[in-house]
């Protein structure tokens, strides 16, 4: 069985090769709106799920990870900025208070008892920002790393600067809990 991940996350790529999984990358377009209020942990899984199915279409015997990763302030979730505004007013909102990354992950799998088998769960890390001033946020804003990141800022980049301690899985806020991955792996023998 070959690993595929359902992701084209350089982040996540740059995890996987880390702690020595051999993987494909495939991906699919997924439709990524979720109709209903959804809990952040609720989402991440859903999206996760949605990722993993598609791309498991074309791979059914071989093992397909699914993730998606958000950040959430004060009951709002934060995907990914629009723009330098965007990211701008992200960064705002999280600067000075803890705010939590929800990664969720969805592992579809082939069992020789069950057929098909499916594990979704999700991890949570608690992020605080320090209180940063508006030169240093429009600074970062306009450097180009936010837009493509959830909550606006990439912890592993220039983003760092900003993170005054996290609480939790630090590969969690990259957008892969790998520890939790693995030992999941693990436990269903497909490692």
């Amino acid at each position: 069985m070959k690993i595929i991940l359902a992701s084209a996350s350089p982040r996540r790529r740059e995890i996987m090769e880390l702690v020595g999984l051999p993987f494909e990358i495939d991906t699919d377009d997924v439709d990524e709106t979720i109709e209903h209020e959804a809990k952040p942990s609720e989402y991440v899984k859903e999206l996760s799920l949605r990722k993993a199915l598609a791309v498991s279409k074309r791979h059914s015997s071989d093992i397909v990870i699914g993730a998606d990763t958000i950040v959430s302030c004060d009951g709002s979730i934060l995907g990914k900025p629009k723009d330098t505004d965007d990211a701008y007013r992200m960064l705002k909102m999280l600067s000075g208070r803890t705010h939590s990354v929800y990664t969720g992950v969805t592992i579809i799998y082939p069992d020789s008892m069950a057929g098909i088998k499916r594990d979704t769960f999700h991890v949570k890390t608690d992020v605080r920002m320090y209180d940063n001033d508006d030169d240093l946020l429009q600074g970062y804003s306009e450097c180009g790393e936010p837009l493509d990141k959830a909550g606006a800022y990439a912890i592993q980049g220039k983003g760092a600067i900003l993170v005054e301690a996290i609480n939790g899985d630090y590969y969690n806020v990259m957008g892969l809990p790998v520890a939790e991955l693995y030992r999941r792996l693990r436990a269903a023998g497909v490692l």
